[in-house]
């Protein structure tokens, strides 16, 4: 069931009316400090009373000390060490749909690494007519491409499989990040080695301790896969690859090799470690689905959130979130209040674009009420979201990986929220 957007959204007269009532209400709340003037505006302040740092102060620019909470952080717990871990991107605290390289989630698995452009070489080999090497300086004189993408690891959520487990979206759906890429398709450096017609698959590898490598279907390879050098148009982060990663497009994160370093044309899938022991999904029934290469539609409030309270009581809200596809673009976003009984279609800030996050809005006048705060993401190929109910009527619960499932968050009448589970 779909309700009226419009009969939800504050009018620009009610936000006014709204603001107004506040601003009695703080007066009526501290008479003290109201009689008094506000020494914020009729005092000279400490940051207008002398100057302030020069051009040269700060070469390459860092956050204000004041966002200094806005950090990717970890669950201790997950992990043995964090050299093979995760972290997460503090969403809660951002907007728009670009992701800062440096709250950008990160997995490593045995850490980041220090690799020199100088150093740095790029194998093709296998099933090809003429087997490649390439410096960074090669690859920055063929034709370049500018995409923006999400990468999701496919782990992002899966503590929630069982329930609610983790309370802030940073944590369970934080292992998410969107950039913009510069690089060479990988097409154009295949068809510069010549792929021979029994190619079929590509597997590329990673050059830190781990080898971390995954087979690619030639198809997905010679489609829009890229060899990233720059992210939001600057060099890639260490932690993200530096000087070079693979990006492909909606699929699962692990395939994204960062240092990449070979790319082996060859007739059949590697089964490395890496696409056996991890990244599979077990059903109800004992069996493993083999390959989840796509990441399929989901979403996210992220504020209200349990990281993101509400702190400025009854009336006009901002919900937000973000929505994603690994099979196209997100095409609308619903949000519910009541924990799925009714909708209400959110406002998409920019059309959807191709396997990239899309921000949405819904703007509301909260009574000051409980909510249970839900959104459903639908994609270009007709897919929605599902509740987790109808996921594990699916894939049962062994799944870890893979769960893109309906988050709800319960939002109490004194503004905070708490992860809950609404089937």
């Amino acid at each position: 069931m779909s309700d009226d957007a419009n009969s939800l959204a504050p009018s620009r007269r009610q936000f006014l009316t709204g603001a107004a009532a506040a601003g009695a209400g703080a007066v009526a709340a501290g008479a003290a400090k109201a009689a008094a003037p506000d020494p914020l505006i009729t005092e000279v302040q400490d940051w207008a009373s002398g100057l302030g740092e020069g051009v040269d102060a700060t070469p390459y620019g860092l956050p204000i000390k004041y966002e200094s909470d806005v950090v990717r952080r970890n669950v201790g717990w997950l992990t043995a060490d964090t050299i093979s871990s995760i972290n997460f991107t503090p969403i809660h605290a951002l907007d728009g749909t670009i992701t800062p390289q440096g709250c950008a989630f990160e997995r490593h698995h045995s850490g980041a690494i220090e690799l020199r452009k100088e150093d740095y070489r790029l194998m093709i080999n296998g099933l090809v007519d003429t087997p490649l090497v390439f410096t960074y300086a090669d690859l920055e004189r063929f034709p370049r491409e500018n995409r923006v993408y999400f990468c999701e690891c496919a782990a992002n959520s899966g503590m929630e499989w069982a329930g609610a487990q983790l309370n802030g979206a940073q944590f369970t759906h934080g292992m998410i990040h969107n950039m913009e890429y510069s690089g060479v398709s990988l097409r154009t450096l295949l068809e510069e080695a010549g792929v021979k017609p029994e190619g079929k698959w590509v597997y590329v590898e990673g050059a830190d301790a781990s080898s971390n490598g995954r087979s690619i279907p030639l198809e997905k390879a010679m489609d829009d896969v890229l060899v990233a050098f720059k992210a939001n148009g600057e060099a890639l982060r260490k932690e993200h690859g530096y000087p070079v990663r693979l990006v492909v497009p909606g699929w699962e994160g692990n395939m994204w090799i960062k240092w990449l370093r070979r790319v082996e044309v060859m007739d059949q899938p590697v089964e490395s470690r890496e696409e056996t022991s991890k990244y599979t999904d077990t059903l109800a029934n004992g069996i493993s689905r083999k390959w989840t290469w796509e990441m399929d539609a989901k979403s996210v409030v992220t504020s209200p959130s349990p990281q993101a309270p509400i702190t400025h009581g009854a009336g006009p809200l901002v919900i937000t979130g973000l929505a994603w596809s690994g099979r196209g673009a997100i095409t609308g976003v619903d949000v519910t209040l009541d924990g799925g009984k009714t909708w209400t279609e959110a406002r998409l800030a920019a059309p959807g674009t191709d396997k990239a996050l899309t921000r949405f809005y819904l703007d509301i006048n909260w009574d000051g009420s409980e909510m249970l705060l839900q959104s459903r993401a639908k994609d270009s190929t007709g897919y929605v979201q599902p509740t987790k109910a109808q996921l594990r009527e699916v894939r049962g619960l062994n799944s870890i990986y893979h769960n893109n499932a309906i988050q709800t968050w319960w939002v109490k009448a004194n503004g905070e929220a708490e992860n809950v589970e609404v089937s």
